[in-house]
């Protein structure tokens, strides 16, 4: 779920993105005077899945993969990426800053469609998984994807791998993933081989 090519190489996917984090970081300001306080409104619910997309926990990982990758300039159905997640899920990119230091950004699945947005608009962008381990105890279940990122579908090497810890629930209606926490590989925390593709 890439979020940028400085922290994470690459939300949603990544892993979902490739957006600068330094872009994102707030710049100093000026202090503003206190605004009054704004009256509490209630949370828009996520919009109507489609029920294919829910119906299995392979089904909403491939929706969750699938509804982020696209050529340059194409527009992702940010309707059906919302519909996936249930009311206060969390996406949370981990990785190391600008300066070094490890940090999160812990973002709503409507931030993570308001900041990829803009990057898929100039860059393309395909991700997908190509391992998985998971867990799974009633109603809740535990995965770690390790993705693929890549430019074009058709590139041979990806320019970015890691692995996104999705956290998925059946309400015995749906699935729904709760959250989604990635990191990139790196020179320093390459990917052990127990979360890469079994070797034919």
């Amino acid at each position: 779920m890439t979020l940028s090519r400085q922290w994470l190489g690459s939300l949603i996917l990544a892993g979902l993105l490739a957006v600068p984090l330094a872009a994102q970081e707030p710049k100093p300001a000026a202090p503003a005077p206190t605004p009054a306080k704004a009256p509490a409104q209630t949370p828009t619910p996520p919009p109507a899945a489609n029920p294919a997309d829910v119906a299995s926990p392979d089904a909403i990982l491939a929706a969750v993969y699938d509804v982020i990758s696209g050529p340059a300039g194409h527009p992702r159905d940010w309707n059906r990426f919302r519909s996936l997640f249930l009311d206060g899920a969390r996406l949370i990119a981990t990785g190391t800053g600008k300066e070094g230091n490890f940090r999160t950004r812990v973002l709503t699945p409507d931030e993570y469609a308001a900041m990829a947005g803009p990057f898929f608009d100039k860059e393309g962008f395909y991700e997908r998984e190509s391992a998985r381990t998971m867990e799974s105890w009633a109603n809740i279940q535990q995965v770690f994807s390790t993705y693929e990122s890549r430019h074009a579908a058709s590139d041979a090497t990806p320019f970015a791998r890691g692995i996104n810890s999705i956290q998925l629930l059946n309400d015995g209606k749906r699935w729904w993933v709760v959250t989604i926490f990635w990191q990139e590989e790196s020179h320093d925390n390459p990917l052990p081989a127990r979360y890469l593709p079994a070797k034919p």
